[in-house]
């Protein structure tokens, strides 16, 4: 599974929402596999710093401003990181928006900003990237959806829950269309995730609640959910698409 093109030249991946949490991890595990990594957030400053854990010096990790809202912005950014580094092999649509709200306390308001997010988010990375990919006649998309996209969600709102079950069906989508050019597109969908933002915010007896529903008996490892991502994302991995790897404890089985 080597991270280099057919000339020697280091493959290059670019993350959504890398500048914390789950993006943050797929982008490390990508940097410490042999990638050269751009990290793009909507907060620029924070990717900075993550890109600048990775490598100071900027020659194989990059923060960038990228907000998943705007088409043109995923534009900006593949061209960014085609003249750095000569071309992009993968993306990883990571970046997402949550919020706790009771079904019918959801206002038409707060359902598109979480929607435009999640969903309009990663289909336009989707376009972009997909259509760059194709031109060259290869690359690597994985989406990361979510065990609330299949369940409906428990956690989480009706509005992410549809968003991220709309994810689940635009990586088929764009499997079928973009498959005969090379081009692989695949889901990855975790159930709840043991990160810092989860221990920051959620009441310890409600989580010790959500641990105790799980079949194995504890949250999922980001760092597993990124080994995920490395696989698909791999050059090899070209007779993957259009599939959806679930990682969730065994709350969904299927």
């Amino acid at each position: 599974m080597s991270p280099h093109t057919s000339d020697g030249a280091r493959r290059a991946a670019l993350v959504t929402g890398a500048a914390g949490g789950l993006g943050r991890c797929v982008a490390a595990r990508l940097h410490a596999q042999g990638y050269r990594v751009a990290l793009t957030d909507l907060d620029a400053e924070a990717a900075a710093e993550a890109a600048a854990e990775l490598d100071p010096t900027g020659e194989s990790a990059v923060g960038l401003a990228l907000d998943v809202r705007d088409k043109d912005a995923f534009s900006r950014a593949l061209d960014d990181v085609v003249t750095r580094w000569g071309a992009v092999h993968a993306l990883v649509n990571n970046a997402g928006h949550s919020k706790i709200e009771s079904l019918m306390d959801i206002t038409p308001e707060s359902f598109t900003a979480v929607v435009d997010t999640n969903l309009n988010g990663t289909f336009y990375g989707c376009q972009v990237f997909g259509a760059y990919f194709a031109e060259r006649g290869d690359g690597r998309i994985v989406n990361i959806a979510s065990l609330a996209g299949q369940n409906g969600g428990t956690a989480t709102g009706a509005h992410y829950a549809a968003a991220k079950g709309g994810v689940a069906t635009l990586t088929k989508v764009f499997a079928r269309d973009l498959g005969p050019r090379g081009v692989t597109v695949n889901a990855v969908s975790p159930g709840p995730q043991d990160l810092p933002v989860v221990r920051r915010t959620v009441d310890p007896q409600k989580l010790a609640q959500t641990e105790a529903m799980i079949p194995v008996g504890r949250l999922g490892r980001p760092e597993f959910i990124a080994d995920m991502v490395v696989l698909l994302v791999a050059e090899h991995a070209d007779v993957v698409t259009g599939a959806c790897w679930d990682a969730n404890g065994g709350l969904f089985m299927r």
